[in-house]
């Protein structure tokens, strides 16, 4: 969600507004920590926590707060069995925060940020009454949200990150199905390249995370991809596909390499790849088939539908495995 172009809508129009933000969770909650919603004092609202009654309570008490008109920002924990009757049984913290005309500048500056489509990080020192003055960090990655206290100063500072980190994928092939999959990945967090032979195979509008790209030697576009993207090839000529996982197996620095097909193209791609001088190492990262092996439709939603619920779940692993330390994960076994 765009943050801080709704605060500072809100703003201009003269309006106060309430920025909630789980804080921390543990256990069963319904949202993460960093998830986000703006209120408005007429209990208006954008984004979501995670809906239920700790969003109603959430957007109760901000309502109620940004009513009054003064900065402020506070924070509470929720046990949501105990506090809310909800049977998830976890526990979130919530800070609630007021922002005011004074804050219009600082939402505008950030807005600016988000809608350059990256992630971005900001400290702020926390002062009763007073409205945070968001900096801007540099490097990373920071935690999505965290409150630390000065031990020499005993001053409160709160590090958060906005906008969105997207996934960039190189999907090769505007045919049914990649037309099907650029769909399905619309919503979700990847940056899609969308890489064909056939100019008039695109359709005219595409979804705003994609950018459409046609090249005559479609596989020498990975050559400027970004380390981490996923690869994958769906385009209407094997061969084509086979030049294109070549490439990307050799060059050893994607996160995910995945050609649409079967057991038996798998078998014979190997051999050929094999021939090509790739040895078993390389050839293993390959992906295919691809999607979930339990949806047996043939639709081309269905199998975008699979396709993209896989790569959401393997996106997932390889943060998660990068948090922890583990670095760039190669390949990522579905289920595993």
């Amino acid at each position: 969600m765009a943050v801080w172009r709704h605060i500072a809508d809100s703003l201009k129009r003269g309006k106060t507004c309430a920025l909630v933000t789980i804080a921390g969770a543990e256990g069963s909650t319904p949202r993460e920590t960093g998830a986000r919603l703006v209120v408005l004092p007429d209990g208006s609202f954008f984004g979501t926590i995670g809906g239920g009654t700790l969003e109603f309570e959430a957007i109760r008490k901000a309502v109620k707060a940004a009513n009054k008109g003064n900065p402020a920002f506070f924070r509470q924990t929720v046990l949501l069995g105990p506090d809310l009757g909800q049977c998830c049984g976890g526990r979130a913290e919530l800070a609630v925060e007021v922002l005011t005309n004074a804050s219009l500048e600082m939402a505008e500056t950030l807005a600016e940020l988000e809608a350059e489509g990256r992630s971005f990080t900001t400290r702020a020192r926390v002062l009763d009454n007073v409205p945070l003055q968001r900096h801007v960090l540099e490097g990373g990655p920071h935690d999505n949200w965290n409150m630390t206290t000065d031990p020499a100063t005993g001053e409160r500072w709160l590090i958060e990150q906005f906008g969105s980190s997207y996934r960039p994928l190189y999907l090769f092939g505007a045919g049914h199905v990649g037309k099907a999959l650029v769909l399905a990945l619309a919503p979700l967090p990847f940056d899609v390249t969308w890489i064909d032979n056939r100019a008039d195979q695109f359709p005219g509008a595409v979804p705003a995370n994609v950018r459409k790209v046609c090249v005559s030697d479609p596989a020498s576009v990975l050559d400027t991809a970004p380390d981490g993207t996923f690869v994958l090839a769906m385009t209407h000529s094997h061969a084509l596909d086979e030049d294109i996982m070549a490439r990307a197996l050799l060059q050893q620095r994607f996160a995910y390499c995945g050609v649409i097909g079967s057991k038996t193209k798998r078998a014979r791609f190997r051999k050929r790849l094999k021939a090509r001088g790739l040895n078993e190492r390389l050839i293993a990262n390959m992906v295919c088939p691809v999607g979930i092996s339990a949806i047996k439709s043939k639709y081309p939603a269905a199998i975008a539908a699979g396709v993209a619920a896989d790569l959401l779940e393997r996106d997932e692993t390889s943060h998660q495995q990068a948090a922890a330390g583990g670095g760039l994960a190669q390949i990522i076994p579905h289920g595993q």
